[in-house]
């Protein structure tokens, strides 16, 4: 069995910061209906660079806040996630390497953990974010990494 090589500060898929749609015109008749139809935002073409304050977040197990801040940096991106009531309010930081995938069109980021693995993270400070704080967060998902089963033939 291989071990797996996780980066929680690196984006799993880049192209999905920048639409990675395959198709760059309308069609005539999308999911909504006609053309033009569709209460929803447009998603982004190929190559469009996307702002993901706003999004949604959604773990294995539910909702758990909006995105109030987001880095798209090589190696330290990261997600600032407005909990709302679910957590009285509390900011939690989640590390790009969290997110599985992105739907543009119902903006929603999708995080491979669940609730209570968010809930229960090193509090977020944005006054305290040094690199021995990022270096607890990036422990803490590491260590709760689940590699994507190996496919054995039979």
């Amino acid at each position: 069995m291989r071990q797996s090589i996780f980066n929680p500060w690196a984006w799993r898929d880049p192209s999905a910061l920048a639409g990675g749609y395959t198709q760059t015109t309308p069609s005539a008749a999308g999911p909504d209906g006609p053309a033009g139809t569709h209460d929803g935002p447009d998603a982004p073409g190929p190559g469009t660079p996307v702002d993901l304050v706003g999004y949604h977040v959604q773990a294995n197990d539910g909702r758990i806040g909006t995105i109030d801040e987001a880095s798209d940096d090589a190696d330290a991106g990261y997600l600032v996630v407005d909990t709302g009531p679910w957590i009285l309010g509390q900011k939690v930081l989640l590390p790009a390497g969290t997110v599985e995938r992105v739907d543009h069109l119902d903006r929603v980021v999708h995080v491979d953990r669940t609730r209570q693995e968010i809930k229960d993270v090193p509090p977020y400070d944005p006054e305290s974010a040094n690199p021995e704080y990022r270096d607890r967060v990036g422990r803490y998902y590491t260590d709760r990494h689940l590699p994507p089963r190996e496919r054995h033939p039979g």
